[in-house]
């Protein structure tokens, strides 16, 4: 499955039960992209983010952050904003309160693209809009 064939078959905003697909095809092209970059598919990857960013599940954090450190090309690719479909602050307390190392690695890359300037102006809405025009080429109906 490419992404085209992804955002055919689960949209942008997923049933829950296709979630547990999406989840699936994220961590196989995570690890692909361990075992050699260019092995996974990060363009699937990314879209496979999109679509649990817009669910806002904050269980899914850690398997966004994962992605991401796959490989060079996946943390150019999966904006550091996807970690936060439940939202800026609710994700920093969900990354706290974790306690393991993966979560405290994306904490702290969290609050320093925070710092850098790289939530000013976040929200959710705003972008599953921008998600909604690059993917659809429209904003996305309600």
């Amino acid at each position: 499955m490419d992404a085209d064939e992804s955002l055919r078959r689960y949209g942008l905003r997923p049933s829950a039960a296709d979630l547990v697909r999406i989840r699936s095809l994220l961590e196989a092209h995570a690890s692909l992209e361990r075992a050699g970059q260019g092995r996974g598919d990060t363009e699937l990857m990314r879209l496979c983010c999109v679509q649990l960013f817009a669910a806002g599940v904050l269980d899914d954090v850690l398997t966004i952050w994962r992605a991401k450190q796959s490989s060079f090309d996946a943390a150019c690719s999966i904006d550091v904003q996807l970690l936060c479909g439940a939202g800026l602050e609710a994700t920093k307390a969900h990354l706290a309160a974790d306690g393991s190392e993966d979560a405290a690695a994306a904490l702290d890359h969290l609050l320093s693209c925070e710092a850098a300037g790289d939530f000013i102006g976040f929200s959710v809405q705003d972008r599953l809009r921008s998600y909604a025009e690059y993917y659809l080429g429209r904003p996305e109906e309600s």
